[in-house]
Formats: structure tokens, sequence, C-alpha cells
């Protein structure tokens, strides 16, 4: 189920729906859905095709895109690192 960011309640989407179907009337809700949706999927797709612009000019300078692999390593080196100061202390219960 979609959460609302706005912490919208039912009682307020249902009089969100009835000033919609008042205005274009209910005909005309389901074209104007459509629409919404094509401008959507336009939308995410003009965002990945610029993504994939992005990292094929990356790599094609040489730049490491997967940071991911980077971030991990760090995180378990700093892991190491606290394993290593606190081996000698640790808590007993």
């Amino acid at each position: 189920m979609m959460t609302l960011p706005l912490f919208i309640s039912g009682a307020e989407i249902a009089f969100i729906v009835f000033i919609l179907v008042m205005v274009f009337g209910a005909d005309k809700i389901p074209e104007i859905a459509r629409g919404l949706g094509k401008g959507m999927r336009t939308l995410r797709n003009a965002s990945n095709d610029i993504k994939s612009e992005i990292q094929k000019s990356a790599e094609k300078q040489g730049i490491d895109t997967d940071i991911s692999a980077d971030v991990r390593n760090e995180i378990s080196k700093v892991k190491e690192d606290i394993d290593q100061i606190t081996g000698s202390v640790k808590r007993r219960f």
C-alpha cells in the first residue's frame, strides 16, 4: 500500500476525489490519470537516460562508478579498527 508523505487521511482523499469529480466530471478523470501516468513515465525514462549517459561518460574517462563497493570496503575497515581497539575491553554481564 502506498503511504502519502503529507499524511493525508482517508476522509481528505475522499473529499479531493469528490471535488475532482465535480470539477472535471466522471468521464474525464480516467483521461487525466492516463495523461499523468504518461507524464510520469516520460520523466522517469528521461532521468534514467540522463543517469546512463553520465555513467557512460564516466566510464569513458576511466572514473569508477561503483561507489557502493568502496563504501563497503571503508565500513569493513572501520569495523576492524573498532574491533582492534575494543578487543581487550569487553563488557561482561
